[in-house]
């Protein structure tokens, strides 16, 4: 099966992620989710196959059922007047095509489970990104209700962890207010429906950006990138989920445990992926895919 490494359009301004690639049209954008997967910061150098199909085809599925407004205009490549000689065919499925918006350079991120960076911080102060818990909670263990924990959007490195309050002076404190907000609810209704297709949504970041219409139009609040995904958002099979552990997750975990078994030492360019790696990551992909939409996903290439 083929992998996507990069994607190739003559003559338009990219730039690349650490997974898409994002072209600009002008008045909007053509972002391609590719199948690179990166760990710890590196983009490692083979990736998962129709890894970005499955993103894209979930990031649609939770636009459509979540009804909030977003910055999707179409999914269909094949509607822009590309150069002559572009492959079409490899962009379908991982391609969208959205309005183009001033980022909010804030990742809007919600926890509703104890696990991950925030268990760790909760254990030195009792604390996540200053938001005081009560003591004694366990790893994994279910929050009294989730918590708006926002962190910097960060072009190279880690996006580091930034207070409510840092967050109201750098945006100002409506549209902080706004964020945590809206952030919650997108959470508290993705985690129910989750709930009811066997998963557990412990965490899960947002993007949100400014856009208006008209130039006569005051700028709204619309969601943006990604949304929901195993990349964006921490997944748990209910029917194994234990207080008191870490919880396996539909994500990259095969890719980072592989990579702590190594002797790759993170600072050098990054070993290449085992096929069994490989496949059992892009399984997890497709497994997380069939249970949120309730159908098997379906690969062009097949």
């Amino acid at each position: 099966m083929s992998t996507l490494l990069q994607s190739e359009i003559a003559g338009l301004p990219k730039r690349s992620g650490k997974v898409r690639d994002v072209y600009d049209l002008g008045d909007s954008l053509l972002i391609v989710a590719t199948d690179r997967i990166s760990a710890f910061d590196w983009i490692l150098p083979n990736g998962i196959p129709e890894k970005g199909r499955i993103l894209t085809q979930l990031s649609l599925h939770w636009f459509k059922l979540l009804g909030v407004e977003n910055h999707l205009i179409s999914t269909d490549p094949s509607l822009l007047p590309l150069p002559p000689g572009t492959d079409v065919d490899a962009l379908q499925g991982r391609s969208m095509i959205v309005r183009k918006s001033e980022v909010i350079p804030i990742e809007c991120v919600v926890r509703g489970y104890l696990a991950g960076s925030g268990w760790v911080d909760y254990q030195k102060n009792r604390t996540v990104s200053g938001v005081e818990l009560p003591a004694g909670l366990q790893e994994s263990e279910k929050l009294p209700e989730p918590i708006f924990t926002p962190s910097t959007k960060a072009e190279e490195g880690h996006d580091m962890p930034i207070s409510l309050e840092a967050v109201s002076e750098q945006i100002g404190g409506d549209v902080a207010k706004d964020l945590k907000q809206r952030s919650i609810a997108i959470y508290q209704k993705a985690a129910d429906y989750a709930r009811e297709h066997g998963l557990i949504l412990a965490d899960t970041k947002f993007e949100f950006g400014f856009w208006k219409a008209t130039p006569e139009e005051q700028p709204r609040i619309i969601l943006i990138d990604e949304v929901l995904t195993p990349d964006s958002s921490r997944y748990w099979p209910a029917d194994d989920y234990e207080v008191g552990r870490s919880q396996n997750s539909f994500d990259k975990q095969y890719v980072r445990d592989w990579l702590l078994q190594t002797d790759w030492d993170r600072n050098s360019p990054p070993p290449q992926l085992p096929d069994d790696v490989v496949a059992n990551t892009a399984a997890k992909y497709r497994e997380a895919y069939q249970l949120l939409t309730g159908r098997e996903f379906v690969s062009l290439c097949e």
